[in-house]
C-alpha cells in the first residue's frame, strides 16, 4: 500500500544544539502524553521499500542531489511541470516559480503559449527568460494548433513567438479528450503522431510531448520515442486532469466515463522500460510528494527528473517565502530517502 504524505509536513530539522535540562523534560512529557496517540497501523505501512536505519546520514542543509538533465546541471531532480499563462494572477506565480528555478537550478515549461500566436499583449505572463536566466525553460503548445499552422503554412508565427521568449524548446501537449471535452475544442484531423513527425522535420525547436492528466499507452509511447524528440513528459492520471476540468467548467452534473480512461506513471514506467530509449523523462501526474517521486525515479530505467504541477500553486500565491520553503521541505524528503531507503526489486 502506498504511504501518501502530504509535502507540506515538514520532517525535523537536525541541529547540534545540546537541549537544556528544561527542554529534555518537556520533550520527555511531550513522549508520554502522545504515545497512545501516535500509534500505527501495519495497513499504513509502505511496502515499497527498505528502511536501512544503519547505512546513512542525515543530509546536509547545503547538500544537493545533482543531476545532468536536458544538458543542464540540475541541484535537485524536480520539473516545474506547465500548469497556466496569459492572466495577472498566473503572471505574480510564474515569476515566483521562476525565480524559484533559477535559485536552486531547476527547470520550468510554461502554460499553453497559444494567446501569444494572435496577441503579444500578455507577453509579460509568459516572457521569464530574465528571471529564469539559464534555466531550461520551455514553451508550450497544443498538438491541434501545431496542425493549425502547418495547414495554413504559419508555422513562422509559432517559430517567432519561441525566439522573442528566448526558450530552450517546446512542449506539445496531446490532449484529444479534453478537446472532445472542451466547448468550441479543437478536432483532430491527422494524429498526433502524424503532426509531431511533420513538424519536426520543419522545425529545429527542441521538442518534448506531454500528456495532460490520462498518460499515454505502450504504442503512443513506442511511436513518438522513435521521433526527433528531446523526451516525454508523463502527464498521467491521478493529477490534475484537464478532461474532468473541461467538464467542471460546463457545471454538468454527470461526468463522462471516458474521463476515467487512462495510465499512472507506474503503469507508464513499466511500459517504457521494456523499451530501448536514450530520451530523457519528466515523470509527472499524481504525485503528492517526495517519496512517491523518488519511488517511481528509481523505477525507471532512463533519465528522468519528477514534475509536479499544481502542488505549486498554493505556496505560489502566498509568497516567495512560502515557495521557497515548500520546496526545501521537498528537496530535504527527497534526500532522506536517498540516505535510508532501497528500492525493493519485484518480487521481494
Amino acid at each position: 500500500m502506498t504511504l501518501s504524505l502530504k509535502v507540506g509536513s515538514f520532517l525535523p530539522i537536525m541541529t547540534n544544539q545540546n537541549d537544556g535540562v528544561s527542554s529534555s523534560e518537556t520533550r520527555k512529557k511531550d513522549h508520554l502524553d502522545l504515545a497512545m496517540k501516535s500509534c500505527t497501523n501495519l495497513m499504513q505501512i509502505d511496502h515499497r521499500f527498505y528502511y536501512e536505519p544503519a547505512l546513512g546520514i542525515h543530509p546536509r542543509p547545503d547538500q544537493k542531489s545533482s543531476q545532468k538533465f536536458l544538458g543542464h546541471e540540475f541541484d535537485f531532480p524536480f520539473w516545474v511541470s506547465s500548469m497556466t499563462g496569459g492572466t495577472e494572477h498566473a503572471f505574480v506565480i510564474n515569476e515566483r516559480l521562476a525565480q524559484l528555478c533559477a535559485e536552486f537550478n531547476l527547470g520550468m515549461g510554461l502554460g499553453s503559449i497559444r494567446p501569444l500566436l494572435e496577441s503579444h499583449s500578455r507577453l509579460k505572463d509568459f516572457n521569464f527568460r530574465s528571471t529564469m536566466g539559464d534555466r531550461p525553460f520551455y514553451a508550450n503548445i497544443g498538438v491541434a494548433q501545431i496542425d493549425e499552422l502547418l495547414q495554413k503554412k504559419e508555422l513562422a508565427r509559432l517559430e517567432d513567438t519561441l525566439e522573442t521568449l528566448q526558450v530552450n524548446g517546446l512542449f506539445i501537449h496531446l490532449n484529444p479528450l479534453q478537446e472532445w471535452f472542451q466547448p468550441s475544442g479543437d478536432r483532430y484531423a491527422l494524429s498526433a503522431l502524424e503532426v509531431i513527425r511533420e513538424y519536426t522535420a520543419l522545425s529545429k525547436t527542441k521538442v518534448i510531448v506531454k500528456e495532460v492528466g490520462q498518460g499515454m499507452g505502450p504504442a503512443s509511447l513506442r511511436a513518438l520515442l522513435k521521433l526527433d524528440i528531446q523526451g516525454i513528459e508523463f502527464g498521467a492520471f491521478g493529477g490534475t486532469n484537464f478532461s474532468l476540468l473541461e467538464q467542471k467548467r460546463k457545471i454538468e452534473n454527470e461526468v463522462n466515463p471516458l474521463t476515467f480512461v487512462g495510465h499512472s506513471a507506474e503503469e507508464m514506467i513499466g511500459f517504457i522500460n521494456k523499451l530501448e530509449t536514450k530520451k530523457e523523462f519528466i515523470i509527472s501526474g499524481g504525485i503528492q510528494n517526495a517519496i512517491d517521486g523518488y519511488y517511481l525515479k528509481q523505477t525507471l530505467n532512463s533519465n528522468s527528473v519528477i514534475g509536479l504541477a499544481s502542488a505549486w500553486l498554493n505556496p505560489a500565491r502566498e509568497s516567495y517565502e512560502s515557495l521557497r520553503a515548500f520546496f526545501m521541505n521537498l528537496a530535504q524528503q527527497y534526500q532522506m530517502c536517498e540516505a535510508f531507503l532501497k528500492l525493493k526489486k519485484e518480487g521481494e
